[in-house]
């Protein structure tokens, strides 16, 4: 065997770049009253952070280090793990703490400028990514969808323990029992439709509903749900 042959079979190390979908928590002052409300959500959505990447967005508060190391404790207490850290100055991180993350893509919608000043360049030939996401089968209790990428449209119904995340709006043919949660990349226009209401959470661009305010007019009905004013409404289709 000759030195390189010996170099490629000891060359055991590959460098790889994937893409993963993480959810993005960002506090509010006070701490307390928003650690608060997370409980209120995680009551009603008993595991949904456990095993998920989790991202903490620190624009809107000022921590010192003390206090960044201490709202994550508070965090893994309810068992939910920060994989970075976004929004904070890098001077009160250290090796200890979870690292600064850059280059997220924003969850909000930015403008379009209204005319161009240059000339814009040619798109390189990438094909589309498709906009709509259709399951023909039933979603199942543990399962979960996500489709960032438009509208999910489900033919059967979604079973209570499952959820499905959609960039663009969700319909369900059926009963939607399980959590909805459409405009994950900042979509505030999407919309929930389905055909009978029993949901365990309806969300859109991360505004929020759950099962215990769903009054008899809603409840086991066809419903919509749509943002207004940074509200979540929910209201039988005619």
């Amino acid at each position: 065997m000759n030195s390189t042959s010996a170099i490629d079979a000891n060359n055991l190390i590959r460098f790889c770049i994937r893409s993963y979908i993480a959810f993005v928590l960002a506090p509010q002052a006070p701490i307390v009253d928003w650690l608060h409300q997370l409980d209120n959500w995680t009551r009603s959505s008993p595991g949904f952070f456990v095993g998920r990447p989790v991202v903490l967005d620190l624009s809107t508060v000022k921590l010192s280090q003390a206090g960044i190391r201490h709202l994550l404790e508070q965090l893994a207490e309810r068992s939910i793990r920060i994989i970075g850290l976004e929004g904070t100055d890098s001077s009160e991180l250290d090796t200890s703490l979870p690292p600064l993350l850059t280059g997220g893509r924003p969850s909000e919608r930015q403008a379009t400028p209204a005319a161009a000043t240059t000339k814009p360049t040619a798109a390189p030939d990438i094909p589309d990514e498709p906009s709509s996401l259709l399951i023909e089968t039933p979603v199942r209790s543990g399962q979960t969808v996500v489709f960032p990428s438009g509208d999910v449209t489900v033919l059967g119904s979604v079973a209570s323990g499952s959820e499905i995340i959609a960039g663009g709006s969700i319909h369900v043919y059926g009963t939607l029992r399980g959590r909805a949660m459409a405009g994950s990349r900042g979509n505030s226009d999407a919309r929930i439709f389905c055909r009978k209401n029993e949901a365990e959470l309806l969300a859109i661009n991360g505004y929020y509903r759950t099962a215990e305010e769903w009054g008899a007019d809603i409840r086991s009905q066809a419903v919509q749900s749509w943002l207004e004013d940074g509200v979540l409404k929910v209201a039988p289709l005619d």
